[in-house]
């Protein structure tokens, strides 16, 4: 059975991304999530309810023990499972003005994103390679591309996945690997509750925050057959704040 790993799958966009994937494309999901199993076990009941099916697996991105150990066992316990989607979505934010950035916040941020993003691709490419197929899909930012005052780190984070993605789009294409990289602007979720919501939309040409659903709808449409000759792009995603 074909299968999607999405990575902080249990709120917010990752949420939205997983049942929309198991939803529109039948995939089996693993919802990875760091430490809020309720809110995991949440997502799997709604795309349960859809008719799908999921598991919770649970490791931080950060660690390459973890994820190497969470994802073998995986594999050795489902033998008749194809991974066939990876969604690099796990993301932290730790924002402040460059000069007050502590090392620890530096380190949280990057090594959410950038190290998260290698420890889970590492621990699937070879299955990929070997089944000469499959869908990579990393969860950039407006941050990435624009940079954001306050957001340093945030940025540093967000323009190394996608200037990984354009390297590893290249490496694995003949092997019909496809490496995308989706870069959300404001989006009603966690990562923008202390945001003054009225306030920042006046930035936005189409003066209002989008949805969760609006970016699953791209991303699933990335790790469907329809996408097939689509890689190395960086697709934004932000009302038109940024093109």
């Amino acid at each position: 059975m074909k299968t999607a790993l999405v990575t902080g799958a249990s709120r917010g966009l990752g949420r939205a991304i997983a049942i929309q994937l198991a939803s529109d494309l039948g995939l089996h999901i693993i919802i990875n999530y760091a430490g809020n199993q309720a809110a995991a076990e949440e997502t799997k009941v709604q795309i349960e309810a859809n008719g799908g099916t999921a598991d919770l697996l649970q490791f931080d991105v950060k660690n390459n023990q973890e994820v190497k150990a969470a994802m073998d066992k995986w594999f050795a316990d489902r033998p008749d499972y194809t991974l066939h989607v990876l969604v690099n979505n796990a993301g932290i934010t730790r924002d402040n003005l460059f000069p007050w950035v502590s090392e620890q916040d530096w380190d949280d941020v990057l090594n959410t994103s950038v190290k998260g993003m290698y420890n889970c691709t590492q621990a699937v490419i070879q299955k990929m390679l070997r089944s000469r197929s499959g869908r990579i899909i990393n969860i950039a930012s407006l941050s990435g591309l624009k940079g954001v005052p306050g957001q340093t780190n945030y940025s540093a984070a967000k323009g190394a996945m996608i200037a990984s993605t354009k390297a590893l789009s290249q490496e694995v294409a003949k092997r019909n690997i496809t490496v995308n990289a989706v870069a959300p602007g404001f989006i009603t979720s966690d990562m923008t509750s202390d945001l003054d919501e009225n306030e920042m939309k006046k930035m936005v040409p189409a003066n209002r925050f989008g949805k969760p659903e609006e970016v699953a709808h791209l991303v699933s449409f990335l790790a469907s057959e329809k996408a097939a000759y689509i890689t190395g792009e960086v697709i934004n995603i932000n009302g038109g704040i940024y093109g």
